[in-house]
């Protein structure tokens, strides 16, 4: 069946467009050219780098001239989605350019450790295998309303924490929603499980490489630096967050009438008729399963820089310590997608076709990655990158490392509104903000918490999001009815980060 262009009759009147927000690469490309445009107004400067570390001296900002052409200008525009992805900065001239020899700058590493990740997460989900773990636990947990919203919950922040689990969650609401409902549940605490239990896990990143991993890569530290931290605020505000829909699930188990989204007229069918007995996790799924866990368990053992947190920040690595980066992480999720896809038994064709299909699912968080990088690349060339900080140095200078760790995390929500892509806000925001951490004496991996913090919240119920707006059409729940509901979680929430990240910051 082919489609067709419908046209409206002659009597009818056509219908006034809807607006929607801009897409991250609409957004992204109105910021290059402003940027851009900005950069011809916006005096040029350098502040003096540390030799040592290569990070900007506190204080030490200068102006500089630059003789740029029109042309100059032109052709760097031209070039930034380019330079984003593997640019260079020349060793003669400081500037990144695609061509000349020096300094690899582009988010080329990062931009394949996403494909990578992608490849990996597609893997596993086309084996089967968590799907059907979620279906295994949530049938023989059937009786245990309680008990089930808890699990899942914790296997959905799992998800988030590790690997930013979003749009993977969209397949679960046809086995969650009439779970719930036979256990004298509504609808709002079928999404609430889905959403809120993978959103919380977002929003308290450890490891996650859509997160933690692009901010890193972007503000120069370690994934696994501030791990310490991330991981104590996973364990509280999952905590809190899974208190909360027992709170409202337990109200509504007690009182039908209490529910803020009301039962529908098929809601007691559905009920009745309960959940199918699953077909169960083979042998081939739980060898997947295992797979999975122990390589995102050889991430965290690779990235940690053990013997700094266990001896101070100057302490020498233990000689067991890997010390891995995006390449060798890269070069992990790529190994054991092929690990997964065999011991899952997909055979070299759907093996093949899967590692395609993986990549091309997660391109374009790749390119949005790209893209903001170019706009750095901009920003670098045309020396206005140390203005800006020299003027948000004023801001923060005298500041005590508590507020500024608050003032970071209230900074990036606005941020999170404007760009929606996690990856391209934390590749725009953290070459700005991160080294604003230097000259407040406090770690960068606070700003990242920060970032992913206020990216994480502001998720949670941006309207223009697919997760979020997807999975209540597919629980069939108001998106103001759910509002009213997570709101209250929100302001929870905003006071604990704000608590974390100003306590993160001081010690």
């Amino acid at each position: 069946m082919t489609t067709q262009e419908v046209r409206p009759r002659a009597d009818e009147a056509p219908q006034a467009k809807k607006w929607r927000f801009p897409s991250a690469f609409t957004v992204l490309f109105i910021v290059t050219v402003a940027v851009w445009l900005v950069a011809f107004v916006v005096p040029t400067g350098a502040y003096r780098v540390d030799p040592e570390t290569g990070r900007p001296i506190a204080g030490s900002y200068a102006r500089v001239d630059v003789d740029l052409s029109l042309t100059d200008r032109l052709y760097q525009l031209f070039l930034a989605p380019v330079n984003g992805l593997f640019g260079v900065e020349s060793a003669e001239t400081g500037f990144i350019g695609p061509y000349e020899s020096g300094e690899l700058f582009g988010a080329v590493g990062v931009f394949f450790f996403v494909l990578a990740i992608g490849i990996f997460i597609t893997m596993s989900m086309t084996t089967g295998a968590l799907d059907a773990a979620i279906a295994a636990v949530t049938y023989r947990m059937g009786g245990r309303g309680a008990a089930v919203i808890v699990i899942l919950m914790v296997i959905f922040s799992i998800g988030g924490t590790t690997e930013g689990m979003a749009e993977e969650t969209l397949g679960f609401y046809a086995l969650v929603v009439p779970l719930m409902l036979s256990l004298g549940y509504d609808r709002l605490v079928a999404a609430a499980t889905i959403l809120v239990g993978a959103g919380i896990g977002t929003l308290a990143s450890t490891v996650n490489p859509f997160a933690t991993g692009v901010a890193s890569g972007a503000a120069d530290i370690s994934i696994g630096d501030g791990i310490g931290l991330r991981v104590l605020m996973y364990v509280v505000l999952t905590t809190v967050a899974v208190l909360y829909v027992l709170r409202y699930a337990a109200r509504i188990k007690r009182e039908p009438s209490k529910s803020l989204t009301g039962f529908r007229e098929e809601d007691a069918e559905i009920a009745a008729a309960g959940v199918e007995k699953p077909a169960g996790v083979t042998v081939r799924q739980r060898l997947v399963l295992w797979v999975v866990a122990l390589t995102f368990g050889l991430m965290i053992f690779a990235i940690v820089p053990w013997a700094q947190i266990i001896n101070g920040p100057d302490a020498a690595s233990y000689p067991w310590q890997l010390d891995w980066y995006f390449p060798e992480l890269a070069a992990l999720f790529i190994a054991m997608s092929i690990v997964v896809g065999l011991v899952g038994g997909l055979g070299e064709r759907k093996l093949t076709d899967t590692i395609s299909s993986g990549a091309g699912d997660f391109i374009a968080a790749g390119l949005i990655i790209v893209l903001a990088r170019g706009v750095t690349v901009i920003m670098n060339n045309s020396e206005i990158t140390d203005t800006i900080l020299n003027a948000l140095e004023g801001v923060v200078e005298g500041t005590s490392s508590a507020l500024f760790g608050a003032l970071m995390f209230i900074v990036n929500i606005p941020l999170a509104f404007l760009v929606p892509s996690s990856s391209g806000h934390a590749t725009l925001a953290m070459p700005i903000l991160a080294p604003l951490a230097d000259f407040a004496g406090v770690s960068r991996a606070i700003v990242v918490t920060a970032y992913q913090s206020a990216s994480g919240l502001v998720n949670l119920i941006t309207p223009t999001s697919a997760v979020v707006m997807g999975g209540l059409v597919l629980a069939k729940v108001g998106y103001e009815k759910y509002l009213r509901f997570i709101l209250p979680l929100l302001g929870i929430l905003f006071v604990l980060v704000i608590g974390f990240v100003a306590v993160g910051a001081a010690v």
